[in-house]
């Protein structure tokens, strides 16, 4: 899977010298919350979001500084605050600074821009030109397509205890955090010790992976494996 497959190739824009109230308005009427802003050539030159249109003197949000920040950013932090909230382009308000991705991005580099830069979108963008964008939703619905279902015919629970208890079984900590499985009409119960919640949490979705587990109850006790003599309870 690629940026390519995963990119919507509709992608909403707004022009660099349209305004910031035209840029509200087609967010809200298409129901985005930010979008590309592109030039006359229709390249890409900034992503305005919702977030630069908080800070704004007509609703009384503007940022008001203390004296002694602006003194220390000689006058441009005041300077940079007054133009995001009172400017009236889009030019003016949106983040200059575009993170792209071409076609053959994998997921992985697109997720970990996102979280590098704190941002929602990705433009999509082949020599220059906009292709797609790639948001958060784009990914769960990839999420969402490539998940295994879990329904298949539960067997008896001889053979599901085997199973979950294989699974279990390929987890890297200590073997006795799964002391006792017990199945019962499908419902796995899971019995024993862990050193933390984690541990406990990764035995019980081990557990509910498994092909025909109708259910889990997590019975497994958190404990310090030294302070309860390495597990000799």
């Amino acid at each position: 899977m690629k940026a390519i497959d995963l990119m919507t190739p509709r992608v909403i824009t707004i022009g660099v010298d349209e305004t910031v109230a035209d840029a509200a308005r087609k967010m809200l009427e298409n129901h985005i919350s930010g979008m590309p802003v592109v030039n006359a050539a229709g390249d890409v030159v900034g992503i305005i979001s919702e977030g630069d249109l908080l800070r704004r003197v007509e609703l009384g949000t503007q940022r008001h500084r203390s004296w002694w920040l602006g003194m220390m950013s000689g006058g441009t932090l005041p300077a940079e605050d007054f133009i995001k909230s009172h400017a009236r382009k889009v030019a003016d308000v949106m983040t200059s600074h575009v993170t792209s991705v071409d076609g053959n991005a994998s997921p992985e580099e697109v997720v970990r821009l996102m979280e590098t830069h704190r941002i929602k979108r990705v433009p999509v963008v082949e020599r220059g030109t906009l292709v797609g964008i790639i948001s958060r939703a784009n990914l769960l619905r990839a999420l969402a397509s490539v998940l295994p279902e879990t329904t298949a015919a539960a067997p008896d629970d001889r053979a599901l205890k085997e199973r979950v208890t294989a699974a279990v079984k390929e987890l890297d900590w200590e073997a006795r955090s799964h002391d006792a499985i017990v199945v019962r009409n499908g419902v796995v119960h899971l019995w024993g010790f862990v050193s933390s919640g984690s541990q406990r949490d990764a035995v019980r979705v081990a557990a509910e992976g498994v092909p025909g587990v109708k259910g889990v109850e997590n019975n497994l006790q958190v404990v310090d494996a030294a302070e309860s003599g390495a597990w000799g309870l």
